[in-house]
């Protein structure tokens, strides 16, 4: 345990950031999810909804540096493709 003022401190900001960051990226977690169900049920017009919510989420956290910048980008262009490919067909 710590002894010294700031140490205690920032233990104590470590617990509220880890539950933050837990928090977001389940958050996080469930939008991606609820687009690639909306992808599964071949629902073109949820799956845009669902990622019109996804994406702005996606560039929130990895700017924040929950996510690399890269997961988010590789996250939104596949995302993007399977919606594409499922308006085309």
């Amino acid at each position: 345990m710590a002894n010294i003022k700031s140490a205690k401190k920032r233990a104590k900001q470590t617990v509220v950031r880890n539950e933050r960051n837990v928090a977001q990226r389940s958050q996080l977690r469930t939008a991606v999810k609820k687009v690639i169900k909306a992808l599964d049920a071949n629902d073109a017009t949820a799956a845009t909804e669902a990622f019109a919510t996804a994406q702005p989420l996606l560039d929130r956290f990895a700017a924040r540096g929950l996510i690399h910048k890269n997961k988010a980008a590789r996250h939104k262009s596949r995302l993007t493709a399977r919606i594409k490919a499922l308006k085309t067909a």
